[in-house]
Order: structure tokens, then C-alpha cells, then sequence
């Protein structure tokens, strides 16, 4: 099985095994042209203004077409846990009140809302594995149901439409991350009422700027508790009344956007549009299944659950050694990822089976010797 993107396309170093998408992926070769173009564009006044400008709205579409939602849900904030704590800070918290999350959930969908101290927000978390383990945290006190599409810990994938129907029982409002999906996976933004996504993975982009959805249809009143100059609608000026927020999902957005990862983001998203995701799924997950046929013929255990409906693009596999095994797997020229005494595997169009053989080779050897 070859890959389904063009190796050439990308950095990546030769003779590598390139498989820690989960992690960082390997850049585009395309995104030279795009950040020569951004500081082209600084550099020439009011017209670079309009320019920059442009490509956020350009970024804006790409990443409505690829959630499959309307543009004008789509702003950006610098990182998804800026974008729950805008959330968060939004909400009328009551004493009482709790979220419903998996123990393992990423600390960025968590903390925004767990640090809080006036009031305090009850934290109830679901154990274990079985697929609807939230429900059991879920009553009427609970305020959000927050949770990561694909997990950063294990690759678990969960049902989405499952934890709406959770939520809407109790009239509780879903958060989703998109961070280990977005990219590879068809993505359908619109089950969620707020909605959040690094782009430096599989979404091909740079760190520095983070896709916010807000679900316009669902939640029409919502408002920031705090907000900044770009916050604001264009043309606003004095505060008395305070100026009209943007009307649409820029809000979010405080400051200057991040224009120069932005149009990294448009090159990566254009290059990701000339695919259609259920072919980046379909493959990247032959690749995951393979690996976990050859480590269940290893007797080697993994975190990430077997069934190719439960998991997304990676393949986790607990180990107090997590460190040294990533580490023995980068002398081998397999490029893995550790962290939370784990080690993950995780693929991306650019990887073929080639990378998988490499792979469950090197971690036999790492892992079993």
C-alpha cells in the first residue's frame, strides 16, 4: 500500500519513518511560498493589511468546508485552550455545577473551566473504556459535556452523536477538541455548540493559531465575558454604549489574528482539499489496523480499542520505558512520539504499509528485546 500524498510534497528527511502525526506532522514544502508571501505582505503598508485580511477570510472558507459548516462560525484563537477558557468565562457558573469529561481527557478541554474559583466546578470523570461511560457523570447538574473526538492518550474515537444526545438530556452544552481528528477524518463541527482544533497536526499547519467554532444555530445569544479591539465590529469607536461585538465567530478573536501561521494554515488547507477525507480515513486507519495486527501477533498490548470504528490515526501503547523506547525507535530511523508513559504511532497520507513493517519491526525489537 503506497501513500496517498505525495512524499515528495513534504519534508521529511530521508530514509525515515515518519509516524508521529499525533505529534507534529512533517511540513509541507509548500509552506515556504506561503510565508515568503506573509512577510511580502507585512512589508507594504495598507495594502499587506487588505492582503492579510483576505487570507483570513480565505482560511475561514477552507475550514468551513472542511467541518462542514458556514464560514461565519469559523474565528480563530491561539490555542484551544484559549478557546475554552473564552467558553468558560462566558458561562453563569452556579454553585453545584459540574462537567461531565473522560479521566484522561487532554488538560486544554479541562483546566479552563476545572481552575476556576468562583464557584468551584465539580469535575465528574469516566473510568475505563466502554463506550458510553459518560453518561454515568452526567445529571442535571451538568453544565458541559466536554471531549476530544480522538483521544491524545489512547486514540480512543467516540461517538459524537451520542454525547449530543447526552448533552441535550440534560441541557448541557458539548465542547468538542478536533485536534487528533481534524485532518483525516470527515468532520461534521455541527454536533458540537463550541468547537476547537490545533492546527500543527494532521491539518498540516504551524503552532500559533487555533480553528474556534461556535454554533450559531444552536446557541444564537452567546456573548464573551471579555473581549478585544478585534473583537469588536469594524468601525467601532468610544464607549458610550460599549461598541457591538463582530457579528459572527471572530469574536473570538482578541487581538490581531495570527496572520502569518493563518497562511501557512490556507497552504496546508489547500493541499488537504484536493482529497476527500474519507479517503485520508480510510487509509490512514488500514495503516493503524495493520500495526495492531502485527503487535497482537507480537503479544505486544496496546491502550487504543481494536475496532477501526473506536479509534482514529494512532496506535498508543503504555510503557514505563516510554522515553527510552522513542528514543531507541528514533535511532532506528522511526520517528515516534512519548509523552504520559505512553508511546504513539500515528499516520498520516504520506505514510504507506512500507512504514508500518518499519515500524512494528523496530518496536518488537525496542519493546519485546
Amino acid at each position: 500500500m503506497q501513500p496517498l500524498f505525495d512524499p515528495a510534497d513534504f519534508r521529511l528527511p530521508p530514509g525515515i519513518a515518519h509516524v508521529c502525526a499525533g505529534g507534529e506532522t512533517a511540513a509541507l514544502r509548500a509552506h515556504d511560498e506561503a510565508l515568503l508571501r506573509y512577510v511580502a505582505d507585512k512589508s507594504t503598508g495598507m495594502a499587506g493589511r487588505d492582503a492579510q485580511d483576505a487570507e483570513i477570510e480565505a482560511a475561514r472558507a477552507g475550514m468551513a468546508r472542511l467541518w462542514n459548516v458556514n464560514a461565519g462560525d469559523i474565528g480563530f484563537v491561539g490555542n484551544v485552550a484559549e478557546g475554552v477558557s473564552i467558553v468558560a468565562e462566558s458561562l453563569d457558573w452556579r454553585d453545584g455545577d459540574s462537567i461531565a469529561i473522560d479521566a484522561n481527557e487532554y488538560p486544554s478541554v479541562v483546566t479552563p473551566i476545572a481552575m476556576r474559583r468562583a464557584p468551584v466546578i465539580a469535575l465528574r470523570q469516566a473510568q475505563g473504556m466502554e463506550p458510553n461511560r459518560l453518561a454515568a457523570c452526567v445529571d442535571g447538574s451538568t453544565r458541559i459535556v466536554a471531549a476530544s473526538y480522538v483521544s491524545y492518550l489512547t486514540g480512543e474515537r467516540v461517538d459524537l452523536h451520542a454525547l449530543r444526545r447526552l448533552a441535550d438530556s440534560v441541557g448541557a452544552l458539548l465542547v468538542v477538541d478536533f485536534t487528533q481528528a481534524s485532518g483525516y477524518l470527515p468532520i461534521e463541527a455541527s454536533v458540537a455548540d463550541f468547537a476547537f482544533s490545533a492546527c500543527y497536526k494532521w491539518m498540516l499547519g504551524v503552532t500559533g493559531v487555533a480553528v474556534a467554532y461556535w454554533n450559531c444555530q444552536r446557541q444564537p445569544d452567546w456573548v464573551p465575558a471579555s473581549a478585544g479591539w478585534f473583537s469588536l465590529a469594524p468601525g467601532s469607536r468610544g464607549y458610550d454604549p460599549l461598541p457591538a461585538l463582530r457579528p459572527d465567530a471572530m469574536r473570538f478573536t482578541r487581538g490581531n489574528p495570527a496572520h502569518c501561521p493563518i497562511y501557512v494554515l490556507n497552504s496546508a488547507l489547500s493541499y488537504l482539499s484536493r482529497f476527500d477525507m474519507r479517503d485520508v480515513q480510510r487509509h490512514v486507519q488500514t495503516l493503524t489496523v495493520a500495526l495492531l495486527d502485527e503487535l497482537a501477533a507480537a503479544e505486544v498490548e496496546v491502550m487504543t480499542p481494536r475496532d477501526p470504528d473506536r479509534h482514529g490515526a494512532s496506535v498508543c501503547i503504555a510503557s514505563p520505558r516510554a522515553q527510552a523506547v522513542v528514543d531507541a525507535l528514533h535511532a532506528r530511523g522511526v520517528y515516534a512520539w512519548n509523552g504520559q508513559g505512553r508511546v504513539r504511532i500515528s499516520f498520516h497520507g504520506y505514510n504507506g504499509m512500507d512504514d508500518v513493517d518499519r515500524t512494528a519491526e523496530a518496536l518488537r525489537a525496542c519493546l519485546i528485546s
